[in-house]
């Protein structure tokens, strides 16, 4: 059973000096050729495309905020996969700075319902169109880091 409204207001989050902890996910998958590809997000006023962010609430790890914040604004379910990284970013629409977490998130499940299918866009892209579309630097970051851990990966197994 999937939860189909989204968790709203600030009194549980998580804060670390006095800047707000986000979470997200780059949700990705494989298509039937082969390709690789990752699912963002428009913001909740349509004029930005992203990954899955959202708050880290104080009831709640880690992972389970990054996966929740993929369910929620994305549809999608999956298995989050090991930490990407933790960068300090300026929220352009408070000014304040936040500390974001990033996960891969290799997607098993896309739903056609989802809590906030009515305020946002989804889309799947390559990852050149995901890195031109994502305006966030730390986003685009966590997307190259990503690329490099899976490109290391397909060279390990290879050499097995």
């Amino acid at each position: 059973m999937v939860c189909m409204v989204s968790r709203t207001g600030r009194q549980m989050q998580r804060y670390n000096k006095g800047h707000r902890l986000v979470v997200g996910c780059i949700p990705y998958r494989f298509t039937r050729n082969g390709e690789f590809e990752v699912l963002v997000v428009s913001s909740q006023k349509g004029h930005a495309m992203m990954f899955p962010k959202g708050g880290w609430e104080t009831d709640e790890s880690v992972e389970e905020a990054a996966s929740r914040e993929s369910l929620e604004e994305a549809g999608v379910l999956g298995i989050v996969q090991c930490e990407l990284g933790k960068w300090r970013f300026k929220s352009k629409s408070q000014g304040i700075y936040h500390e974001g977490y990033m996960f891969p998130l290799l997607v098993t499940e896309q739903l056609s319902l989802w809590p906030e299918q009515n305020l946002r866009k989804r889309a799947w892209m390559t990852v050149e169109e995901a890195s031109e579309a994502c305006q966030q630097w730390w986003m685009k970051e966590a997307l190259e880091k990503l690329v490099n851990r899976l490109n290391s990966s397909d060279l390990e197994s290879s050499l097995n």
